[in-house]
């Protein structure tokens, strides 16, 4: 397993520590043997250009994960493996914490778990299938903010001098 965290947004401190096990925990959980993935943390201006540099979209958006899978990895193994690349927008998830009435903590770890499961083969774009991924995002959403407190992602505060 290899989980690298990379912090690009200013708007808050990020335990990438805490974060990375929060990740190894839910990669168990889907009983993801092996794991090469990438989760970058990044404001809504970075998140925007990516948005419109890969998928043609104007704007932010919360998560948006890159699939660098191989059809040839997939066909060789019965066991899950994934190599991908996350961004996941932290203003985003400020935003709609907010909105939401939760924390952007777990508004993080969400957008995560749904990127995760999109790598697995879980689908949003009908109205069933989104029901059935919601319902198991929000399954493993519970179980890991039962295992890890995630209002500690938010790392120690900034300190002024």
């Amino acid at each position: 397993m290899n989980i690298v965290i990379d912090s690009r947004q200013r708007a808050k401190r990020v335990n990438s520590r805490l974060l990375k096990l929060i990740v190894a925990e839910l990669l168990a959980q889907l009983k993801i043997t092996d794991a090469e993935i990438g989760i970058n943390l990044v404001a809504a201006r970075e998140m925007a250009l990516v948005n419109e540099t890969f998928l043609n979209h104007a704007g932010s958006t919360d998560v948006i994960t890159f699939d660098h899978s191989s059809a040839e990895q997939e066909t060789r193994s019965a066991e899950l493996e994934i190599h991908a690349e996350l961004f996941v927008c932290i203003d985003d998830a400020i935003l709609q914490a907010k909105q939401f009435q939760t924390s952007w903590q777990s508004e993080v770890v969400r957008y995560i778990v749904h990127g995760v499961l999109h790598l697995i083969g879980h689908d949003d774009l009908k109205p069933q299938l989104r029901r059935k991924m919601k319902s198991e995002e929000n399954r493993l959403v519970r179980r890991l903010s039962k295992k890890f407190s995630l209002a500690q992602i938010g790392g120690a505060p900034k300190l002024r001098a």
